[in-house]
């Protein structure tokens, strides 16, 4: 079953009732803590996410937000039902794989980020995808009720 392009609010708030578990793609350590690729990771752990960094760069960093480092979302054991992804968008289709062989229930782009290609072969893989909106914007809209 092909996954879905979520993008009306309603779509939004199912998505964001079933997570739980979110691993961030090139999520950003401590010493880069005024960015958003770790302040919505934060925000997310603050709000009773289980954040799994999955961070691109810094090969010293072994722990981001507390939680061990994972190199590849291939390492992640277990189900992640969310992968928020912070790259560029030249950057994404290099781990398309990756996401896919992952099996995430969604993949999120955040707010800039599309990638029309790699989000039709996410779909394809059965994968619902979110592109350029905001994962903090949107779940602070939904606590409220709006």
């Amino acid at each position: 079953m092909a996954g879905r392009l979520i993008q009306h609010h309603r779509e939004i708030d199912s998505l964001l009732a079933g997570l739980r578990r979110i691993a961030v793609l090139g999520i950003k350590p401590e010493s880069r803590a005024g960015q958003p690729a770790h302040m919505i990771p934060a925000y997310l752990l603050r709000h009773g996410y289980e954040v799994i960094p999955v961070p691109v760069y810094y090969p010293e960093v072994t722990e981001i937000l507390g939680r061990p480092v994972f190199r590849s979302l291939r390492d992640v054991p277990g189900r992640i039902d969310l992968v928020d992804v912070f790259r560029k968008p030249q950057d994404i289709a290099p781990h398309l794989d990756e996401i896919i062989a992952a099996r995430p229930r969604a993949v999120w782009f955040q707010t800039g980020i599309r990638h029309d290609d790699c989000a039709q072969a996410l779909r394809e893989a059965g994968i619902d995808v979110v592109q350029d909106e905001c994962l903090m914007v949107e779940h602070r809209r939904w606590r409220s009720g709006h």
